[in-house]
């Protein structure tokens, strides 16, 4: 990948995504290099779940750039928004895992607030010295989690935009810290701001720290299947390529200053979605013995504070942007499990030994 400026021939202005190399930044990419055939910029520091070998089949591809680095590092951020006069900031960084918050909360805290506010003053620093219509068309897109909403109870309506931040972990916390900085920096500066906040993703590329990805990489290894406590908490669950859709729409024609909720319209118990797989992995690759893989799940101790249940209302970008996901829980979950069985290679090279340890702390006895 180039490190040159990549502003095109046509001056088609590129865009800066930064935490592209993790799971829906890296989705992401895919769909916009795919899609748009404009120029992008990936801003990553490459922590644990940030992987460049995402890249391999487009390394090629003059329209990607790729900056090692941090969000926080402001005159790094600088540099790229002078050198290549981006259209729009889309901060996917983050750190994101409610498990890794828990035991080491600093991380999210340096990366997640800190990090958001110093990119956002870069980019008011940037977009204040625009010009005509460069400066009505910027845009800074905050990509954020239904998680700052904290956890519902059963008969409780999902949550609308309207809903109040109640986050209960430092994971959530901080992305709730980080989405009032960005509304607070278009109200006090006019920076032209969109957030959205999606329900759980799932699809190719996705560290396998998370559920998904985890239980395929366990039932493919014969290991227990480790689901916390009664394995009755409840999420919505968004196929990644939908995300990126919604993403891209909210870009295109969303309300600057505005809120938009992303889910999948699929409301799944951590059981349910473990059962599903097992299914599937049942029929795509059947074991020896010939019994379900669904015979190696087990439970163990929850973790502190786990919520019970997200559930997100996404009306409003269905009704204002006319968006609407396109895969059922079903078919993403096939193309998901399809993707790890066809992608082994990938998967073993990031099943390092800090790994193995991280998943001893978080599924084993607490």
């Amino acid at each position: 990948m180039t490190v040159s400026s990549i502003i095109s021939q046509d001056k088609v202005r590129p865009i800066l995504v930064t935490g592209g190399a993790g799971f829906i930044g890296t989705n992401f990419i895919f769909d916009w290099l795919k899609a748009e055939k404009a120029p992008i910029i990936n801003l990553d520091k490459l922590t644990y779940a940030g992987n460049l070998d995402n890249f391999k089949t487009i390394s090629s591809d003059s329209n990607l750039e790729f900056v090692h680095g941090d969000i926080g590092d402001a005159e790094l951020v600088k540099a790229i928004l002078e050198r290549n006069k981006p259209q729009a900031i889309l901060n996917f960084a983050a750190e994101s895992h409610v498990d890794r918050s828990i035991h080491g909360p600093g991380d999210f805290i340096d990366t997640n607030v800190v990090g958001t506010f110093r990119l956002l003053e870069c980019a008011r620093d940037y977009w204040e010295r625009l010009r005509g219509e460069e400066g009505r068309e910027f845009r800074f897109l905050q990509i954020s989690t239904d998680e700052v909403y904290g956890s519902l109870q059963p008969s409780q309506d999902a949550s609308t935009e309207e809903n109040a931040f109640v986050p209960n972990s430092p994971y959530a916390a901080s992305k709730a810290a980080a989405d009032h900085l960005v509304r607070a920096w278009h109200r006090t500066y006019g920076l032209p701001v969109l957030t959205t906040n999606c329900s759980n993703n799932y699809g190719p590329y996705q560290f396998p720290e998370k559920l998904i990805p985890l239980m395929i990489s366990h039932a493919l290894g014969g290991k227990q299947l480790p689901i916390y406590g009664d394995g009755l908490h409840s999420r919505d669950w968004l196929y990644v390529a939908d995300h990126c859709s919604a993403v891209k729409t909210v870009l295109r024609g969303g309300r600057v200053g505005e809120v938009y909720n992303i889910g999948g319209r699929n409301e799944k118990t951590n059981k349910e979605v473990v059962l599903a797989i097992c299914g599937v992995l049942d029929a795509e690759i059947p074991r020896a013995d010939g019994k379900s893989y669904g015979e190696q799940i087990a439970s163990v101790p929850d973790r502190p504070g786990h919520d019970r249940r997200y559930a997100m209302d996404a009306s409003k970008i269905v009704s204002e942007l006319g968006w609407a996901p396109q895969e059922t829980f079903e078919t993403g979950l096939r193309k998901t499990v399809r993707w790890y069985l066809s992608n082994h290679d990938w998967l073993a090279g990031i099943m390092s030994g800090s790994y193995r340890d991280w998943i001893q702390k978080n599924y084993g006895v607490r």
